[in-house]
């Protein structure tokens, strides 16, 4: 049933806060650190792990699909929304450190197309081959 994915990723997510509240307070933060991240984490690991034993159906799992495809994007838009607020007011480290990742994530491209066309290239070789 649908209502078994639901519940599957509310359990993951309440303990997914939990944790990160909790590794918030022992790092002293007085935040939830990552809890999102881990509830994702969680259901990820949950759903592989019942999908090898054959215990959830295609309904479950269309359920943990539907949700997870409304629940990441929010998420994302409010964490985004923060970082870019934090980025203004933090000063330029903030600000530097962004831009510093996303050149690092432009310079990847090329490398990560390249490793791509090799991979495509082996592979039609061993189709060749066989």
């Amino acid at each position: 049933m649908i209502i078994y994915g639901v519940t599957l990723l509310s359990v993951c997510t309440l303990a997914g806060i939990t944790l990160g509240q909790i590794l918030g307070k022992l790092i002293g933060v007085p935040a939830n650190v990552g809890g999102v991240g881990i509830a994702m984490i969680l259901l990820i690991l949950a759903g592989s792990y019942l999908n090898k034993r054959g215990l959830i159906d295609v309904k479950t799992e269309q359920g943990v699909e539907f949700w997870s495809a409304i629940y990441i994007p929010v998420v994302v838009a409010m964490a985004a929304k923060q970082n870019v607020m934090g980025a203004l007011t933090g000063g330029p480290m903030a600000i530097l450190a962004g831009v510093t990742a996303v050149a690092c994530g432009f310079a990847l491209v090329p490398m990560l197309d390249r490793l791509g066309k090799d991979e495509c290239k082996t592979s039609a070789a061993t189709a060749t081959n066989s």
